[in-house]
């Protein structure tokens, strides 16, 4: 704690602090460029989540064929089928009669088991079963049709597993599903997966395959080929389609990129047409986002710099409103990306890979006009794009696939390439010339050129207030020397004063 001015009566530390406050102008300064640099690299930051964000819906939207094979289908007995798209590109149609529903193997315990009757009790406390360790093997059809040529094997402890737990384990990692019921005292099992197997002869094979000492215990027989009204084949979807009659073992199936979900037996037709709503959709949004990101970025590099308005030191901040504060920085921080050259080349690249046509293309379409969408009239836009939706759904409904390859086409040169992938290029280059301006993150500052400038003010800053620390000392010792100086002078007044007798 430093007291001056007791022999001056002069306030020296007000007058210390007046001094370097002046002293302090060009750390000031450098404080100020150092927190427009860090907005500016934010602000870059920002519009590079922007692009990353614009790079993905690209993908996941109009580049992607799934966005354009949506179909409204129709189907005149819902009782019998239920049928989907899965990738076809073309619409379809056709009739279907389904003679036999696929139907899963089973089988059942073939009279009430007498001593396993309690499902919680520890399998080693009945006699049949003993307490020496078991192994089981399982095999069930699978969803090819065929049975499992290596199956499902379990080894277990009678003395630590219920029937319960073992059957839990069975459903869990087999292929089949077992149950006990208390009422009749039975179990039964059915495989996981439907149909008929065959052996490699066609002849019939068993769709389920027991071994183990305790499925006997249970009233199992081996497998479900064995004659009884408890053991049941698995059935085989049979249908026609389209004229055609076959079977398949399940009743979920696809032809030529159609699902088909079998239901009930009977007759059904059925036909499909693109989803317009749900494409447009699709392309709506991407045009949204483009032109937001147009705005975005035109906003970036045409908003006016206010060189007045420089970042506030915390002397300023204290000495205004939080209103104040806000207004100022307000104006503070516009124009960080004024001008900004990558931007604007980002901004022209865009436009030019949006407007240019694909060549190579087999279909009519091959540019946004041609499917209702054009660019803003006008200038204040800055390349917006407009869309017709009359044209774009007539497009659409017309031929979607050709609406597909005009943004997903790759090639070999940019004209070659479709609109999507393009964009999806000149968005890769901004971003790593921006990552090379401002980093991510979590980027260390050596590593972007924002940066190693923010690392160079750092080390200015340190250096400039050491400097200070030793310029204020200076000041506070020339004080102490003046208030040295009076008080001596002080002191000789004194005794003048009392050798004349004053």
């Amino acid at each position: 704690m430093r007291i001056g001015g007791l022999a001056s009566g002069m306030d020296i530390d007000s007058l210390v602090k007046d001094l370097m406050k002046a002293e302090r102008i060009p750390l000031d300064k450098l404080s100020q460029k150092k927190q427009f640099m860090e907005w500016q690299r934010d602000d870059y930051r920002e519009i590079n989540k922007l692009l990353f964000d614009f790079d993905k819906m690209i993908f996941d939207g109009v580049m992607k064929q799934g966005s354009y094979i949506q179909k409204n289908i129709n189907v005149s007995n819902e009782n019998v089928a239920s049928i989907s798209n899965l990738n076809s590109t073309t619409d379809f149609s056709g009739s279907l009669t389904v003679h036999a529903t696929a139907k899963a193997a089973t089988m059942q315990s073939s009279s009430a088991i007498v001593e396993i009757t309690d499902p919680t009790k520890k399998l080693s406390e009945y006699t049949s079963i003993g307490t020496a360790t078991q192994t089981i093997t399982i095999k069930a059809i699978g969803k090819d049709g065929k049975l499992e040529t290596e199956g499902y094997t379990l080894e277990f402890d009678p003395a630590k597993e219920t029937l319960n737990s073992l059957m839990e384990k069975i459903n869990k990692d087999s292929g089949v599903n077992i149950f006990y019921d208390s009422a009749t005292k039975k179990v039964a099992v059915t495989a996981k997966y439907t149909g008929n197997a065959e052996n490699t002869d066609g002849t019939d094979a068993a769709e389920i395959v027991l071994s183990g000492n305790i499925f006997t215990q249970l009233k199992l027989d081996a497998d479900n080929n064995v004659a009884g009204l408890h053991n049941q084949t698995g059935v085989n979807a049979d249908f026609t389609f389209n004229g055609l009659r076959t079977e398949r073992s399940s009743n979920t199936f696809a032809i030529n990129g159609v699902q088909f979900n079998l239901k009930g037996i009977g007759e059904t037709s059925f036909s499909s047409s693109p989803n317009v709503d749900k494409i447009l959709d699709t392309v709506v949004k991407f045009v949204d986002k483009y032109n937001e990101i147009i705005e975005k970025i035109n906003g970036e590099v045409r908003e006016k710099r206010y060189r007045s308005y420089q970042p506030l030191t915390s002397e300023q901040r204290e000495a205004m409103s939080d209103k104040e504060v806000e207004m100022w920085e307000e104006k503070a921080r516009s124009g960080t990306l004024k001008g900004d050259s990558v931007l604007s080349g980002a901004l022209n690249k865009m436009r030019v890979d949006l407007y240019s046509s694909v060549s190579g293309l087999s279909g009519k379409i091959n540019q946004l006009s041609e499917i209702g969408i054009k660019t803003s009239k006008n200038y204040l836009d800055g390349g917006k794009l407009i869309i017709s939706e009359e044209d774009l759904k007539k497009a659409i409904s017309e031929n979607p696939n050709a609406i597909y390859e005009m943004f997903a086409k790759d090639g070999n040169t940019t004209s070659e390439k479709g609109l999507a992938r393009r964009l999806r290029d000149s968005i890769e280059n901004t971003m790593k010339s921006i990552e090379e301006k401002a980093g991510k993150s979590y980027s260390v500052n050596t590593s972007f050129s924002l940066g190693r400038v923010l690392n160079n003010l750092d080390n200015q800053i340190d250096r400039f207030e050491s400097r200070l620390i030793q310029v204020e000392d200076r000041y506070w010792r020339q004080f102490t020397e003046m208030e040295k100086a009076i008080q001596r002078s002080n002191e000789q007044s004194m005794f003048l004063m009392n050798q004349f007798g004053g």
